[in-house]
């Protein structure tokens, strides 16, 4: 039996007036609804892309960017005619394009609201009619309602059913139907038609899968784009990481200088000493002739003419005024020659170093006064939970703000500048209203709430606003509820769990990932090390415990309790122990700022 060949219309229009959330869009009487996003991808990309094995595709609602170049797009007549207006300009769009080959057998008629739609499902329903004589094949969802906008049908009845119509505007589609059809149940193919059915897909778009911590890692730094460069002034470059090498722009040294005080000489001694002393930033010596010398200070460039420098420890003067080499200095130099450190063009610091002291005092010596950066990487720390305090007496129940004067500590430590820390209530709208304001800033850092409990609202208020989850969980304690995730305007949002040491401990071993990530940062090895006391520390789960240097190892912390920070008092880093460690298993060692 020949492969039926099949067409496809995607129906990618509509009001999406259902889809309105008056909580959040209250003016809103309409919504684009095939341009939402689930997982991250346009509802209206999930159904091309379901369709992508078919023959042709016509896109048949209004123009869109970011569609294949192979999908033809179309539109209703009217605009909003419904869906079998939609089907009747698909059609014809298929007529208008229609090249050399044969009229298709099929056409696969799908609709731009079914996030979790896939090739498989549509492969089945051309199976299914391929196999049977049924003039269309519908998809039954776990509801057990028929999705008649998710079907395929024999390409001369649809065409039939719509000619028949006086005018296809407003005609429903069961209207249409064909008397002989089929329903066959496909897993995975519920729609979202309200915002309650959307925020449940984003959900279950979300990853549930807990990381290793290696994987973790390397899914931060290869999941987040770097930020965009910036060409700024060297005195601005604090926190920053070069974009592009730093290269010099002139030699140095710039000229021959002299690298002790000394002499400059000309030719064979003795030298009759000229009156002049060449200071370091002078320039007005007359040339050195063969035979003459000058004092000459550090620094200094040497005068025309000079061969050498003689530093004054190997000078010897006589009574006439000369001056000659003493005989036991051998014949030195201590000329500085120019470009000895190196030439104009020479590549000093590789792409990908963090801007520190050293590296800007190394591009003030090439004359380099503008460098190429990403970052810096700034962020907002929110604290969440209704019973956070940071002032007044404590009521009943409430808690005492205990992170939120220390953790711009940690985070510097990492990388990350802190511009704003603040409370928040344990509330949707709370969370959802600072995690949509983010200009200015390139990560939130949220304290609590990524427990998944009742009170706990950033899991779902990232999956309502169709956040890219890229690290749901960690195989490690503290800190296994740490959640990574990037906001649909690029900024992350690093979960901490709520206890302090929790906190501070995903901290240093998270947030350098993402700094890695967002500047280009060279991602160095880990500081590793060996415990003295492995067997104590042993577990079934990695954990991170707090060290201190203990000879040529460290010295793990046996009993830990992470609901404050008297765990870090005296510490010297924190050491990420693999589960089941044994004696001579070397550890992960996260140094603690000083």
């Amino acid at each position: 039996m020949m492969q039926p060949v099949c067409d496809a219309i995607v129906l990618a229009g509509g009001r999406g007036s259902r889809m309105v959330d008056p909580e959040h869009s209250p003016a809103s009487k309409e919504v684009d609804k095939p341009a939402l996003t689930v997982g991250g991808r346009r509802l209206v990309d999930i159904a091309v892309d379901a369709v992508s094995n078919c023959r042709r595709t016509v896109l048949v609602g209004p123009p869109r960017d970011g569609v294949a170049d192979h999908v033809v797009q179309t539109r209703e007549s009217p605009a909003g005619g419904g869906p079998v207006a939609a089907l009747a300009a698909g059609l014809q769009s298929l007529d208008d394009n229609a090249r050399s080959e044969h009229t298709a057998d099929l056409v696969a008629v799908v609709a731009s609201d079914i996030p979790f739609l896939d090739s498989a499902a549509l492969r089945s329903l051309i199976d299914s009619i391929a196999h049977s004589e049924a003039d269309a094949v519908f998809a039954r969802d776990s509801a057990g309602r028929t999705q008649f906008l998710l079907g395929v049908w024999q390409q001369a009845t649809l065409r039939s059913a719509v000619a028949q119509l006086d005018s296809a505007e407003g005609v429903p589609m069961r209207r249409i139907v064909p008397v002989d059809h089929q329903v066959i149940a496909l897993p995975g193919i519920e729609d979202c038609d309200t915002p309650a059915e959307l925020r449940a897909a984003r959900l279950a778009a979300q990853p549930s899968q807990t990381l290793e911590v290696a994987e973790a890692m390397e899914r931060i730094r290869s999941s987040l784009p770097p930020l965009s460069t910036a060409r700024i002034s060297l005195q601005h470059s604090a926190g920053t990481v070069l974009a592009e090498p730093l290269v010099s722009q002139t030699a140095l040294p710039a000229v021959d200088i002299s690298a002790m005080d000394g002499y400059a000489v000309c030719g064979s001694e003795p030298w009759t000493l000229r009156p002049e002393i060449a200071y370091a930033g002078s320039a007005d010596i007359a040339g050195l002739v063969d035979g003459t010398a000058v004092r000459i200070a550090t620094g200094a460039a040497l005068p025309p003419g000079a061969t050498t420098v003689v530093r004054d420890e190997h000078v010897t003067r006589d009574p006439d005024g000369s001056v000659r080499r003493l005989s036991n200095t051998g014949e030195s130099d201590d000329t500085r020659r120019r470009g000895e450190d190196w030439l104009p063009g020479t590549e000093l610091v590789a792409a990908g170093t963090p801007i520190d002291a050293a590296v800007r005092s190394l591009a003030a010596s090439a004359e380099v006064l503008d460098v190429t950066v990403r970052g810096p990487v700034r962020g907002r720390i929110v604290i969440s939970g209704n019973e956070i305090r940071s002032s007044g007496p404590l009521a009943p129940g409430e808690t005492r703000d205990v992170l939120g004067s220390v953790l711009p500590e940690y985070l510097a430590h990492c990388g990350i500048a802190v511009v704003e820390v603040t409370l928040l209530d344990d509330s949707a709208a709370e969370f959802r209203d600072v995690l949509t304001r983010t200009q200015d800033l390139e990560v939130v850092i949220v304290v609590g709430a990524t427990g998944g409990g009742a009170a706990d609202q950033l899991r779902s208020t990232l999956a309502a606003l169709d956040a890219e989850a890229i690290v749901g969980r960690m195989r490690v304690r503290p800190g296994g509820s740490q959640i990574t995730a990037a906001l649909p305007d690029g900024t992350v949002v690093l979960g901490l769990p709520g206890n302090p040491l929790a906190a501070v401990a995903t901290t240093l071993l998270t947030a350098p990932a993402i700094v890695d990530a967002l500047t280009g940062r060279t991602v160095r090895p880990p500081r590793m090390g060996l415990l003295s006391n492995a067997a104590d520390v042993r577990f079934a789960v990695p954990r991170l415990v707090p060290v201190t240097v203990d000879g040529t190892r460290w010295r793990a912390d046996t009993e830990v309790r992470t609901a404050h920070l008297g765990h870090l008092v005296g510490r010297d880093a924190l050491a990420l122990v693999p589960a089941e460690i044994t004696a001579d298993e070397p550890v992960t060692i996260l140094p603690l700022p000083r």
